[in-house]
């Protein structure tokens, strides 16, 4: 009998493509439709994928703890297991690797948010709600439009140009989503084997500025140049513009070294095989390349 699991959120990054590979893997996918009664969606659901998250950062003070106080009663109706993509933020300036042993300490208001989001599932997990919380870097999506890699990043790639947003040499966490989705549903089908709480990084890759622009050279041919991302345009337009004095908070994490701790994550799933560094780059070559 095939298990059942409901996405919230399925329209988004994760979320369509975790619907995607829980259905390759032959799960029933139900999709969650916004301002219907979710605890009634979760019935029968053996996992609920909680991939809600207000885009651009909007009000996320008041959506977050809405959405997660939501997806808890969801869970306690049902007796489903929730899987969370969880992000770095939580992190702030600690020292990598960073993992499930790595203090909490945000330096940023969205990761003091999303700390106290996860205390929430943590702490419901000590009643008996199973949560698995799947963490990885920034999302990379070879369909998607929308990610930080392609709006901001690459932009200019076509014309030879780069845009780091911090210095060209520090390792960055990055996940490839088609990647964490399957990873999202080998841990599901884990089920009861996990612990009530498993907060699993998911490794992805890292790499920095330096490391793109070496290799699309490579692939492109032709010289690639790094430019700085103008940060002070972004001051400018904060006292209007809500995505702007959301992203000038988040500017620590891109002068900050860090990656995932890879063990964990190969503890649990020891055959998992990634895409490599190349798959990456030529899924953002320009058309023209």
């Amino acid at each position: 009998m095939a298990k059942t699991v409901l996405v919230l959120g399925s329209s988004g990054n994760f979320g369509r493509r975790a619907a995607e590979a829980f259905a390759a893997a032959g799960w029933t996918v139900e999709r969650y439709r916004r301002g219907t009664d979710m605890t009634a969606a979760t019935q029968g659901a053996q996992v609920i994928v909680n991939a809600l998250n207000p885009p651009r950062y909007h009000d996320w003070a008041r959506l977050i703890p809405e959405i997660t106080a939501s997806v808890l009663a969801a869970g306690r109706a049902s007796g489903a297991t929730v899987l969370i993509p969880g992000n770095v933020y939580v992190y702030g300036r600690e020292p990598a690797p960073w993992g499930p042993d790595t203090p909490h300490r945000p330096v940023a208001r969205k990761g003091v948010i999303r700390a106290e989001m996860e205390a929430a599932y943590r702490d419901a997990s000590e009643r008996g709600q199973q949560t698995i919380l799947l963490r990885g870097g920034d999302f990379l999506d070879p369909e998607s439009p929308e990610t930080l890699m392609r709006i901001v990043m690459l932009k200019a790639l076509a014309q030879g140009k780069i845009t780091a947003m911090g210095p060209a040499d520090i390792p960055h966490a990055w996940a490839w989503l088609p990647d964490m989705a399957r990873a999202a549903v080998a841990l599901a089908d884990r089920g009861e084997a996990l612990p009530a709480f498993t907060d699993i990084p998911f490794p992805g890759s890292t790499f920095s500025v330096e490391d793109l622009r070496a290799g699309f050279a490579r692939l492109m041919g032709r010289s690639v140049e790094v430019r700085p991302f103008s940060w002070w345009m972004l001051r400018l337009t904060a006292p209007f513009w809500e995505l702007a004095r959301e992203l000038l908070e988040m500017r620590y994490l891109y002068e900050t070294p860090h990656w995932l701790d890879p063990q964990p994550f190969a503890r649990l799933l020891p055959d998992f095989q990634g895409v490599d560094f190349d798959t990456i780059l030529k899924a953002h070559l320009p058309r023209s390349a």
